[in-house]
């Protein structure tokens, strides 16, 4: 039974450490939200470790610096694990080939830069269609365009056999007020069209593994029942949570306020309802993470 808490500290004892979701939680793509700032650097106070488990499809380095535009200070983390990371490491270990058509912004093209961590990396070039041997989609090339748009591309990829990397999961996000469409949403499109993807994220084990990697490089050897997991994509931070074994804070008013009536805090009802909906069991939840 989800268990509806008013803040993390009400539970924050239990748990040393934090897997953290950025977007829809510790900020809405354009600002940082102050309490949940404020959470996160409590949390820290009491000796708790806080990671930052994006979506994301860059680098963390520029995750790094994308929040610091946006107001969340240093001071509120300690490390970050981006979806980028997991699914460059399985590109430059060759899993869609060495000539990859790049579906994306090109703000996105940091991916493409070399990556030094894997033994032996493949040479990777950047492609059209017509001569690649695999596909990397880090988003739609414009995120408000219906990804419908791609089904020309795709029907040709499917028939070539191309493989695709999906380095964000996500389906939609909600910037400010203004709803976009993620790579997660063309993968899905890709699927449906017979082709074949691979995602890498939330909520699937490698983002997790690369989580628990990054933890112990900060000397914290935590075990799994000590951590908790926070987030508002069902889908994503809360199905890969309940995947890991590990516990939950879902946070219900970023991408599912509509469903769970959320105005401050979710309304019970309205949680159950769509908890039931999407089976899933969270183990806590929270209008806003503060």
């Amino acid at each position: 039974m989800t268990q509806i808490i008013t803040s993390l500290a009400e539970i924050s004892a239990r748990y040393d450490a934090v897997l953290c979701d950025l977007w829809g939680c510790l900020h809405n793509g354009q600002r940082a939200y102050p309490e949940a700032v404020e959470a996160l650097r409590a949390f820290r106070s009491k000796g708790g470790t806080v990671l930052l488990l994006t979506n994301a499809p860059r680098p963390r380095a520029d995750v790094a610096a994308q929040i610091d535009g946006m107001g969340v200070p240093r001071d509120c983390w300690d490390v970050i694990a981006t979806s980028g990371d997991a699914a460059r490491a399985a590109m430059f270990r060759g899993l869609v080939g060495r000539k990859i058509w790049h579906i994306g912004e090109s703000r996105d093209t940091t991916f493409f830069d070399p990556l030094h961590l894997i033994d032996d990396p493949v040479e990777i070039s950047r492609v059209d269609l017509a001569d690649a041997e695999g596909i990397v989609c880090t988003g739609p090339y414009d995120p408000h365009e219906d990804p419908a748009v791609m089904r020309p591309q795709f029907l040709l990829a499917k028939q070539r056999g191309l493989k695709m990397i999906c380095a964000n999961p996500d389906i939609v996000v909600d910037r400010g007020e203004t709803r976009e469409w993620c790579a997660g949403a063309l993968a899905k499109l890709y699927e449906e069209m017979g082709g074949e993807a691979h995602y890498f994220g939330k909520p699937q084990p490698q983002i997790y593994d690369l989580s628990r990697q990054r933890l112990a490089q900060l000397d914290r050897d935590i075990p799994d029942s000590r951590i908790l997991a926070v987030g508002d994509g069902i889908l994503t931070d809360i199905r890969g949570a309940v995947g890991e074994d590990i516990d939950s804070l879902f946070v219900t008013g970023g991408l599912a306020a509509a469903e769970t009536k959320t105005s401050d805090q979710p309304d019970p009802a309205g949680l159950e309802v769509f908890l039931a909906k999407e089976m899933m069991s969270p183990s806590y939840a929270i209008g806003y993470l503060r």
